[in-house]
């Protein structure tokens, strides 16, 4: 694939040959990731960053990213400090930002936010969530997390746990592994299973799937428990939020014995058990940090700035 100048916008966009050279140039960012050498290959460039929904880890690792290498952003962290207050439509606001930078990074609650930008600017944009459609950086970052931590992103059992329905990070996640031939347990309350629609998906690449609403029957077989918080935000009414959250809770009790490690997007709430955090099942900070050389890596191929 030639990256330059194109948008990322759901992880079905790339192969699996994509995938595994966006891993490997980032893996050669890791060094300037943690601040052991510098680099100013984008330096003079900008991105823009397009936050209507709120983010801690992406936003700041994609500022992070883009400063290590010498570039620098623009744009707004909450819609309410845009124009968007005043009744800016979408459209207006990218094709503004569009101008004002090489590089457009949006989150947004609307499904489909991200290509809609996509097709009405002229410059690379990158989708870091569309409410609950996908977000492919986040699952780039993932099986970097798989490949460092484990040593490889293939042969493995991954379980994916907690709000399957809404949860956009899973979404993009489960096709990613697919085509990596990873067999996948889907652990959740019915009433978040996973859309029927990407199961169907994944039932046709040929790997295996099951569905379950016990962690028990998955644990002994898994090498990845990737857990997920059950989103308040996307539920539409709060008392059914009430009646499931707190359905999961990971701890030692649970993990003890296994060989699994513990995977989480962020943020947590009360889904792992804080004594997890410093053991070697718990790799969820780890998994943070991985977000920086791969969006470094992202941003680098975009801007066709490889050195």
């Amino acid at each position: 694939m030639d990256f330059n100048q194109k948008d990322i916008i759901s992880i079905r966009d790339f192969s699996k040959e994509d995938i595994e050279y966006i891993l490997d140039v980032a893996e050669k960012m890791e060094p300037v990731a943690r601040s052991k050498k510098r680099s100013n290959v984008l330096s003079g460039n900008i991105l823009g960053m397009l936050f209507y929904e709120p983010s801690t880890r992406t936003r700041l690792s994609f500022e992070t990213a883009m400063k290590r290498l010498g570039g620098s952003t623009i744009g707004f962290a909450e819609a309410n400090v845009s124009s968007a207050t005043k009744g800016e439509n979408l459209a207006d606001t990218a094709k503004i930002i569009s101008e004002y930078a090489d590089a457009i990074v949006i989150r947004h609650n609307m499904e489909g936010a991200a290509r809609f930008v996509a097709d009405v600017v002229d410059v690379p944009v990158i989708n870091a969530g569309d409410g609950a459609g996908q977000h492919p950086t986040q699952t780039l970052l993932d099986l970097y997390t798989m490949k460092r931590v484990l040593g490889r992103t293939e042969n493995l059992h991954v379980s994916l746990i907690g709000d399957l329905k809404y949860g956009r990070t899973v979404h993009s996640l489960a096709y990613a592994l697919a085509m990596f031939g990873v067999d996948m347990s889907f652990v959740s309350p019915t009433e978040l299973r996973m859309p029927q629609s990407i199961v169907h998906d994944l039932s046709k690449t040929g790997v295996s799937v099951e569905e379950t609403e016990s962690i028990h029957d998955v644990i002994d077989k898994t090498d990845v428990l990737y857990v997920t918080r059950i989103q308040k935000e996307r539920f539409p009414d709060p008392e059914e939020y009430s009646k499931i959250k707190g359905a999961y809770m990971i701890d030692l009790k649970l993990l003890k014995g296994t060989n699994a490690i513990v995977m989480h997007p962020l943020p947590r709430i009360s889904e792992i058990a804080p004594e997890v955090d410093n053991t070697a099942y718990g790799r969820y900070f780890e998994q943070a940090f991985y977000g920086v050389p791969v969006r470094m890596a992202i941003l680098s191929l975009l801007m066709d700035k490889i050195e």
